[in-house]
């Protein structure tokens, strides 16, 4: 049955992006690089979670 369990680990990467994106459009005005930091931050803690959770489903 645990075959059967939808892994949605991969989700937290989009999510975390969106994010990113939405702090990103805070600072769009300030700085166009903080927009592209909020961007990658948003993509790393993403793969940082995705990380963590596939490593404790395994």
């Amino acid at each position: 049955m645990a075959a059967d369990k939808k892994d949605k680990s991969s989700w937290a990467i989009g999510g975390t992006t969106l994010i990113g994106l939405g702090v990103g459009l805070f600072f769009l005005q300030t700085s166009p690089i903080w927009f592209v930091a909020c961007l990658i931050t948003g993509i790393g803690c993403g793969l940082v979670i995705t990380a963590l959770l596939s490593s404790r489903n395994a």
